[in-house]
């Protein structure tokens, strides 16, 4: 059963990949395939909020649960959205200063910490 149910949820977690990179790759499709119009500013704003508040409880449960080496790790691996976020600034008219004061600082405190946790 253990089995089962590790092979469904790596395979879900495939999945959401796919899903993520169809996002960036293919967007009026992707959001056609959400479910909401594609001008949907709340929509598109509040699957933003969901992903952020999963992106802050899903390591706190690591922490709980797992300690804080594979809590670094998560940290290692969440500063992947950040960076993101800062590229998505500056390729969509936003500043390379506010990319990089609000963005590029979150990961760098993502990955200063988590090398900490990894490496301690």
């Amino acid at each position: 059963m253990t089995i089962v149910a590790l092979v469904a949820a790596v395979l879900g977690c495939l999945f959401i990949l796919f899903i993520g990179a169809r996002f960036l790759l293919l967007p009026r499709v992707a959001v056609a395939g959400f479910g909401v119009p594609e001008d949907s500013l709340r929509a598109l704003t509040s699957i933003k909020g969901v992903r952020d508040i999963t992106s802050g409880i899903v390591p706190l449960v690591v922490l709980a649960v797992a300690g804080p080496q594979v809590f670094g790790w998560v940290l290692l691996a969440a500063a992947i959205t950040p960076i993101g976020d800062a590229i998505i600034v500056t390729t969509n008219g936003g500043t390379l200063r506010h990319a990089l004061s609000v963005h590029g600082a979150t990961a760098l405190v993502l990955i200063a910490a988590g090398l900490v946790l990894v490496l301690v």
